[in-house]
Formats: structure tokens, sequence, C-alpha cells
């Protein structure tokens, strides 16, 4: 057997380095989410915060709606995934992403590419999530409330929806949310620097 000399690197110690670099290179695309899995848990996190979202809005009118007429309520909700729009992208692969919050018998919240907007509401595709709540009323087609609209694909369907438009950009680390029913109001549905004013004014 021939006796190693100083300086010289084995085989093995190659194949060694080698599948570590493999490895290496593995880990660091998971890490930057352009594989499976780190995408996929990505997509979960920002899933839980629109379905959180929904329910915090639903359940604010929903204890407006039971103190009746003259009622307030204020709710902060804290939002870490849903205010990045760089991950939006790498998760749900659009480009320009926009969150949707609308109205029918409760709170609709989605993530829509805001140039090509699809709303599933359930299947594999999902990306929009819904809360109840007491105040039954569909606001949809109810431009005036909201004061905007879009043209979406909703479900398979064709048709333009009364809702809000942020980006993501524009959320705030801790979201305000706040509902007041005051009568002499008109009903409407506003977003300004970080909050979320709702109306009921019926």
């Amino acid at each position: 057997m021939e006796k190693m000399r100083k300086g010289q690197i084995s085989i093995e110690f190659l194949f060694l380095i080698t599948v570590l670099m493999i490895m290496l290179i593995y880990s660091l695309n998971n890490v930057t989410f352009t594989r499976g899995p780190s995408v996929d848990l990505l997509a979960t996190q920002i899933n839980i915060e629109e379905k959180s979202l929904a329910n915090a809005i639903s359940n604010t009118i929903s204890q407006v709606y039971s103190q009746g007429p003259g009622g307030k309520a204020t709710t902060y909700i804290t939002l870490t995934y849903l205010r990045n729009e760089g991950n939006i992208e790498k998760a749900f692969k659009i480009s320009n992403p926009v969150i949707l919050v609308f109205y029918s018998n409760g709170t609709y919240v989605a993530i829509v590419d805001e140039n090509n907007a699809s709303i599933y509401t359930y299947g594999p595709n999902k990306n929009a999530f819904w809360s109840y709540s007491l105040y039954a009323r569909d606001l949809l087609a109810n431009y005036t409330v909201f004061g905007n609209k879009l043209l979406v694909n909703f479900d398979g369907n064709k048709r333009e929806i009364a809702c809000l438009i942020i980006k993501p950009s524009e959320i705030p680390k801790k979201l305000k949310i706040v509902v007041e029913w005051n009568p002499d109001l008109s009903t409407s549905w506003s977003y300004n620097s970080g909050e979320l004013k709702i109306v009921i004014g019926e």
C-alpha cells in the first residue's frame, strides 16, 4: 500500500466535500423559498393571517351589532406575513399582489394579483377566507359603501365586486380596526394609514 505524501488529498475526502457542498446548496435553496417545502410553509403562514384578519373584522362587527345603534369597538391585530409583498409573490407566484376585503354576511379576505384577479373560496387554489358575522348584509355589489370595485374571476364566474384594495406595503405591523353603528351616517368601509374603519349606518 502506497503511503500518502504530505499535501495529497484522498478521493474519499474530495467525495465527502462534494456531498457536503450539494447539501449546503440544497439547504440554501430551501431557506430562500425557491423550493417546495419552505414555500408551502410560507403560504400556510400567510393564509393563517388572512383568516385571522377576517375573524378580527367579523368579530368586531358582531360585537358592535350586538350593542345596537351607538355601539363602537376597536380591535388591534398584529400581522407579519400578510404585509410582506416579496413573501406573497414567492408563496403564490403572483407579480402584483393586493389584499381584498369585502363583505357578504361575513368578512372575506383574499390575496390576488391586481392585474389578473382570481378568487377561490375552496379547493387547492383557495386564496380567500370568510368569517361569519351577526350583521347579515350582502355588500358584494354595493360600490357606494366601499368606494372601489374590481373585476374578478370569483370561483369561475367573472363579476365585479365592491371591495377595499390594500397593498401589502400599506399594512402596518399592528392594524387598527374601528367599527361603529351610527344611524346618522351612511354605511361605509374605508382604509387609511393603517386603520380599517367600518360604519354601520342603518
